[in-house]
């Protein structure tokens, strides 16, 4: 019977949300801050990798549509209305996180980026914690050569959800202020000493970002800090799982080198 109602939420739910998040978001006035390189190397024909806060995602999945990007969603149960969403917005879901099936999505976002896909990824992740970078991003920027831009959007009147990330929607006709950072350039074959430097800058980026957005629009940080309010050991056990993830797809990457 759960089975039954789980699949009847994947037939109703995705289509609903599409189209309620339309109606909704047409009624906002959407400020967009810095994205004159991002616009630029689109007009040139070359591919972008999108990174952000998983509290920004679904406004995001709303703003991007018409990029047609490749975006990698957690291959849980859960995942699967976040997979069926982005694709009603135009967007090719990758399934996989760090937790499950990430070296696999990892491989195929890369080779996407290689065929001139565009490509965009939660770079905390589907867990957490949140508003701190995992390495997956950066590995896919040095594989695939394409440059990293950083997102971050904030809103004057907003809905916050009580999860680990909590997830933020604008209410109806506010304003939204959307950032963009710099690319951040990943050179290629980096080790995991430097994966973890690219990542720190990377999580500087999003975070500078984050405030200049909620600043703009008079507002504390939506989630109250909570980056740097997480349990020390629970970060430390998110480190460690995301440094095992980095390292199999190192030494898998490696691997395919060597049989060449």
């Amino acid at each position: 019977m759960a089975d039954f109602w789980y699949r009847c939420g994947l037939a109703i739910v995705p289509r609903l949300m599409y189209g309620l998040t339309r109606m909704w978001f047409v009624t906002c006035r959407i400020k967009v801050r810095g994205d004159g390189p991002f616009q630029e190397r689109l007009r040139t024909g070359n591919a972008v990798i999108g990174a952000f806060w998983h509290y920004a995602f679904l406004f995001l999945f709303y703003h991007f549509r018409m990029y047609r990007a490749a975006v990698m969603v957690s291959a849980s149960k859960d995942g699967e209305y976040i997979a069926r969403l982005a694709q009603l917005m135009g967007s090719r879901p990758v399934r996989g996180s760090s937790h499950r099936g990430g070296v696999k999505a990892l491989r195929e976002m890369i080779e996407l980026l290689h065929q001139g896909h565009n490509g965009a990824i939660v770079a905390d992740g589907s867990q957490g914690p949140a508003r701190q970078a995992q390495p997956g991003c950066i590995l896919m920027a040095s594989r695939s050569g394409q440059p990293v831009f950083p997102v971050a959007w904030a809103a004057k009147h907003v809905l916050i959800f009580n999860s680990w990330d909590r997830t933020v929607v604008p209410l109806p006709f506010t304003t939204i202020v959307v950032r963009y950072g710099e690319p951040l350039w990943v050179e290629p074959k980096i080790s995991a000493d430097q994966v973890e430097v690219y990542r720190l800058e990377l999580e500087q980026r999003l975070n500078r970002l984050y405030e200049a957005a909620w600043h703009e629009v008079g507002r504390e940080a939506h989630d109250g800090g909570g980056n740097e309010g997480e349990n020390g050991s629970h970060r430390q056990r998110r480190k460690v799982a995301s440094r095992g993830g980095m390292a199999r797809f190192l030494a898998s990457s490696r691997r395919a080198r060597d049989e060449d």
